[in-house]
């Protein structure tokens, strides 16, 4: 009897080898906030829309603006965030590192990886 492949179990391949790279010690984890904050900013980069600090601090559904704010500095810490000037010196605009691209460019890899061992 051959084995066919259901969608999910190439999802869950993927979360697999994801689970190896987060092993990895490119950069330090995030918590499953921090991580949502990433893909926000991430949407945000592949859109080409500028998000500021206060923009994430507005997000439903992040938690209090004290909160996030402590997350994007823990994030900045980690090596996963950058802020850069705007025109106004009030505002900073909130961008990904180069190590968090790259692990973006990896999570692709992964997903093309899992796709073609189904």
């Amino acid at each position: 009897m051959s084995k066919t492949t259901r969608p999910a179990d190439i999802y869950l391949r993927f979360l697999n080898l994801v689970d190896a790279l987060r092993a990895l010690p490119a950069l330090p984890p995030l918590d499953p906030l921090e991580e949502r904050v990433l893909a926000i900013v991430g949407r945000a980069r592949q859109l080409e829309e500028r998000l500021s600090v206060r923009d994430l601090m507005g997000q439903d559904g992040l938690g209090a603006p004290a909160t996030i704010h402590a997350r994007i500095t823990s994030m900045r810490k980690k090596g996963w965030l950058v802020l850069a000037d705007t025109d106004d010196t009030r505002r900073k605009q909130v961008d990904l590192t180069p190590a968090a691209l790259a692990y973006f460019d990896e999570l692709s890899g992964l997903m093309l990886k899992a796709a073609k061992e189904g």
